[in-house]
């Protein structure tokens, strides 16, 4: 008899993003004839930079020739593109990463999902609430909580982010080992400036802890006085590990980029108290379980750094901030108290009710989806994430909605 692994079990309903599509599919069989504007999932909707796919393209055509043609690449990604991501990304802001500290995938959710096999079942875990499910899901799965009870799992220590606190939670009251944050913030928009980060540092320091730091959005802060990478924190390579996506940076949702940075000085320690380099368990557990992005997808990446790739993807970030100041406007018109979309594609909007019941007010009345707050955590009850990953147009339109379903009710 197969058994399964019953943690699997503890999991709550469908994945968040899965129960919207349902919800959406079938709103949208019971009314084929309806336009629906999706302002929920962060999935991008214009076309990936141009030196990204003049780049991608000269990959393939390599492909295509006996001479230039590249099987199995290295399971870490090129030295050319982990070359121009240290130089880039890091050294040029201060923050002392070399490119063998760099590991790419096809994904940053990936990376996140599967940095905790590297840790002990016992471990002690600090989750921000509302969170990006992927964070504790992956630990369920693992068996690291216990039961599921009035909206969360026991043996979690779950770090409130809360309008009062600006939506940043407080430094744990009680040792933690591992500790989840995500900045600029998904779903609450928010970011953190470089001295609160460093007490956070300064913490997983003092109490020999671990920070999985979640950087996807960094491209879209503005507020130069924001630090882009926790590597830009006095210390922080002892005791951070961080993940980048070129998905929301350059529309690679569908092309599928990331990486990992793990210093080599950052050590976890077994039974015995003894120091284990993370960055060799990471480099064993990669080259066992992954075999690398294709040679075209980290050609396009590069690109992203070269002198017209930086202007592109500034636009494209841009473009996409543009939509977020819409909303933020219209929000604000109607009335209603939200954080995010200034350093962030996301606006994290108290809606003043059930999230899930305006959730479906939006859907039917207005066409727009989007996601709510309950789906990221206990906390984020009452509230709702628009996403700003849309067409300038859409948005308007998506707006104009909103504001003609909502303005009888709120007048």
């Amino acid at each position: 008899m197969i058994r399964i692994n019953e943690n699997y079990l503890k999991l709550q309903s469908s994945y968040l993003f899965v129960e919207i599509a349902n919800r959406v599919s079938v709103y949208q069989q019971e009314n084929p004839e309806a336009d629906i504007i999706r302002l929920g999932i962060g999935d991008v909707t214009r076309a990936l930079p141009p030196a990204c796919t003049q780049a991608f393209s000269q990959g393939v055509k390599e492909m295509a020739v006996d001479a230039t043609f590249r099987g199995y690449g290295p399971e870490q990604g090129y030295d050319f593109l982990r070359d121009k991501i240290a130089a880039n990304d890091y050294q040029a802001r201060g923050a002392d990463i070399s490119s063998d500290e760099i590991f790419v995938s096809d994904g940053s959710k990936c990376d996140s999902a599967n940095i905790q096999e590297l840790f002990a079942g016992d471990i002690r875990l600090a989750i921000p609430d509302p969170v990006y499910p992927v964070y504790l899901d992956t630990n369920v799965m693992a068996g690291r909580t216990g039961e599921f009870a009035d909206g969360r799992y026991d043996k979690i220590l779950y770090m409130d982010s809360l309008p009062e606190n600006g939506f940043v939670p407080n430094l744990p009251a009680q040792p933690v080992d591992l500790i989840y944050l995500c900045f600029p913030n998904n779903p609450t928009g928010a970011s953190i400036s470089g001295d609160t980060l460093k007490l956070w540092v300064d913490y997983a320091r003092e109490n020999k802890a671990l920070i999985l730091y979640d950087a996807a959005y960094e491209a879209f802060i503005r507020d130069r006085s924001l630090p882009r990478s926790i590597f830009e924190i006095k210390g922080a390579r002892e005791v951070a590990i961080e993940f980048r996506s070129f998905s929301k940076t350059a529309g690679f949702t569908g092309t599928r980029c990331a990486f990992t940075v793990v210093p080599k000085t950052c050590m976890a320690y077994d039974g015995n108290g003894r120091k284990h380099s993370l960055h060799a368990l990471w480099n064993r557990r990669h080259s066992t379980k992954f075999n690398g992005v294709s040679y075209p997808v980290q050609r396009a990446a590069e690109a992203v750094y070269s002198q017209e790739g930086k202007v592109q993807v500034q636009e494209l970030v841009d473009y996409y901030l543009n939509n977020a100041a819409l909303i933020r406007k219209e929000m604000a018109t109607l009335g209603f108290e939200f954080a995010g979309g200034e350093n962030s594609p996301y606006i994290w909007v108290n809606c003043m009710r059930d999230a899930w019941e305006f959730f479906d007010l939006l859907l039917k009345k207005a066409g727009v989806v989007t996601t709510p707050g309950p789906g990221f955590g206990k906390c984020g009850e009452g509230f709702i994430r628009i996403s700003a990953f849309n067409s300038y147009t859409n948005v308007e339109k998506a707006m104009t909605r909103i504001r003609e379903a909502l303005g009888a009710e709120l007048s």
